[in-house]
């Protein structure tokens, strides 16, 4: 059995290596080729937290897994990561466990290369200016991917905190000085979308963190934070006036994600204004963005495929290169 840590999976796998097996286990979930049970959400009500329990199975990489991955968003004021996680990954020919991961940079890591994957499809190619709202622990995955797909000049960062934001800013640009993009800490939401071409939202927030209307024409969103029915990053302005909306599951998104169900519900939207899923887009079953006026709107609740695919490439390079620690109960 081996154990990686966070330094064990950044020495041997990059956030370009995490975009390509996302993107492989986007066209596996949407093909039907893998199974993946809605996860087990327990709530620990007297720290606002939740424990989640994500199961999985991909067959074509005889591979499956569960993640253990927990949201406690007041984590940060004490130094401890608001999403820590382990992800423990079986061989799918014996069912013995042959790897334990740092589930918290697991998380981080594929839940950035997924939002970085839907925007490398449906975003403007010619995109310059980025909005990254939320500096929590997987901020800086959403901005890194943010940056690899797209060659942008500006990125606006906002949070309720404002010294949060400016630490988060100082250690990102020292972090991605290779991108050139400069990355602003800005007063307001509205501020940080205003002509925006991509925004990216990922807070624990249950109320819209932004203005629908100020969006641009043209703009591509990622709602990335809400995963339960009563969290709602993005407001109805913005669900309505999307030309296109993709998930990583629909399934998923719908049964978990105040985002839609909220408008659901009220009857302000209706089944017909979803577009598909991502993988769709991957399998060319779907078209993407097809103009460059369209709103495209991407939202990602987190799929245990998507764990376990890119766990399964980080076991094998680790295998190759002779990295992390072997060990046996």
């Amino acid at each position: 059995m081996l154990l990686l840590t966070k330094q064990d999976i950044q020495q041997i796998f990059t956030m370009q290596d995490a975009l390509e097996a996302v993107k492989q286990a986007l066209r596996i979930y949407s093909e039907g080729g893998s199974v993946v049970p809605l996860r087990v959400n327990l709530s620990a009500p007297n720290y606002e937290g939740q424990t989640l329990f994500m199961p999985g199975y991909v067959a074509a990489l005889d591979s499956m897994g569960v993640k253990i991955v927990s949201v406690f968003p007041h984590n940060s004021e004490q130094g401890l990561p608001s999403v820590p996680a382990t992800m423990v990954l079986i061989d799918g020919t014996s069912g013995v466990v042959c790897c334990i991961l740092d589930g918290t940079y697991l998380t981080q890591l594929r839940t950035g290369a997924t939002t970085g994957a839907a925007t490398d499809l449906l975003a403007r190619s010619d995109a310059k200016i980025g909005a990254l709202l939320g500096t929590g622990g997987q901020a800086l995955t959403q901005l890194e991917a943010l940056l690899t797909v797209r060659n942008l000049t500006e990125v606006r960062i906002f949070s309720r905190s404002r010294e949060r934001t400016q630490t988060f800013v100082r250690q990102a640009q020292a972090k991605f000085s290779k991108f050139k993009a400069l990355l602003r800490a800005v007063e307001t939401s509205a501020e940080a979308i205003t002509n925006a071409d991509i925004i990216t939202t990922v807070t624990t927030s249950c109320q819209p963190v932004f203005d629908g209307r100020l969006v641009k024409a043209g703009a591509h969103i990622n709602g990335v934070g809400s995963y339960r029915p009563d969290m709602q990053e993005l407001d109805e302005f913005i669900v309505q006036r999307a030309d296109k909306i993709f998930f990583d599951s629909q399934k998923a998104a719908l049964a978990e994600a105040g985002d839609f169900i909220i408008p659901l519900t009220k009857g302000t939207i209706s089944a017909a204004k979803f577009t598909g899923e991502i993988g769709q887009v991957l399998l060319n079953n779907l078209p993407g963005r097809e103009t460059p006026e369209e709103i495209t709107l991407f939202k990602t609740v987190g799929i245990s495929v998507l764990d376990i695919v890119t766990a399964h490439h980080i076991y094998q390079s680790a295998l190759k290169q002779d990295i992390g620690q072997k060990f046996v109960f």
